[in-house]
């Protein structure tokens, strides 16, 4: 097993069903009905790593879009008394990860990384390495890739979860919380991955040999009106963590776009209007959601992946 077509997918909650549904555009273009079969390695974070993670299960689109819209509203089910105990998200998370887990179980069983159909990467972070000199917290990626550091044997629905469980939406999960809080956009992780001098010699790629093509699940426009903003933690603290995310989603775009370059490398990041904001927990945008990907100009992608895939 290769790792020269690489499919990368964003974080973004409930806007996964975003990407679901260009894959499934471009899947039906005349002469790409295949494309996606011929995908090797696939990346992703928080929805997107579980996106991954069931594309590398075998399971096909529409059953991906159908988890989308059938389970979306059970894995963010909230209630009244678990507003008033945790004041909101001021002091507790939104909703409970057990919601979550359940879910990713009832998809994935008791099947490992090590027993899916294609490789994988899915990022996570570890609050406490648990170490017993340089005690951290630290990135974790999580990867089927044959070698010394391999999660082969990591259960796919706990891998699911840990990758999912955004601060303030849900609690950690064993230690583990959202990979966006360092990469909303996997695509470096997953270049460094199949450059890995670890890897099998099946599973290392030539930079020439790759194609990455990458999704987005939704970008919002935002930006801080004047030139100079006399600002302290209570005006910065709101838009930082925005603004991070969001610089280091676009360093990871650029850095692949630097060293793959345009016949190599694509990337699908549809924006919202002007006046849309969809947060992760948005079920109630889904219907909105689906008819934004479906209405999306798909021809650069589709000519993309025609001409260099």
């Amino acid at each position: 097993m290769g790792s020269t077509r690489i499919l990368c997918i964003d974080g973004g909650g409930v806007r996964g069903i975003i990407p679901t549904i260009l894959l499934q555009r471009l899947t039906s273009e005349p002469g790409l009905e295949d494309w996606l079969t011929s995908v090797e390695f696939v990346a992703g974070t928080s929805t997107g790593g579980l996106m991954a993670l069931m594309i590398g299960a075998g399971l096909d689109l529409q059953t991906i879009r159908d988890l989308y819209e059938q389970r979306a509203s059970k894995v963010f089910a909230d209630s009244l008394l678990d507003d008033i105990k945790d004041v909101g998200k001021v002091i507790g998370a939104d909703y409970d990860i057990a919601n979550l887990r359940r879910e990713a179980h009832d998809v994935f069983e008791e099947r490992t990384l090590g027993q899916l159909e294609k490789r994988v990467l899915v990022t996570s972070f570890d609050l406490d390495n648990e170490a017993t000199e340089n005690r951290s917290w630290k990135p974790k990626i999580f990867h089927n890739f044959e070698g010394p550091d391999s999660d082969g044997a990591q259960l796919a629905y706990n891998v699911a979860t840990y990758t999912c469980a955004a601060p303030t939406y849900f609690d950690s999960a064993d230690g583990y919380i959202d990979g966006g809080v360092f990469a909303p956009n996997p695509t470096m992780c997953a270049l460094a991955q199949s450059q890995d001098p670890r890897n099998l010699p099946a599973d290392r790629a030539a930079l020439d040999e790759i194609r990455l093509i990458a999704f987005g699940t939704g970008h919002s426009s935002n930006y801080l009106e004047g030139d100079s903003l006399d600002w302290g933690y209570v005006q910065w603290v709101r838009p930082l963590i925005s603004l991070i995310l969001e610089g280091t989603n676009g360093i990871a775009d650029f850095q692949c776009r630097q060293i793959l370059g345009a016949d190599h490398y694509f990337r699908f990041a549809p924006t919202f209007p002007p006046d849309k904001s969809i947060d992760q927990d948005s079920v109630d945008e889904i219907p909105y959601m689906i008819d934004f990907a479906e209405h999306l100009d798909i021809t650069a992608a589709a000519t993309w992946l025609k001409t260099n895939w």
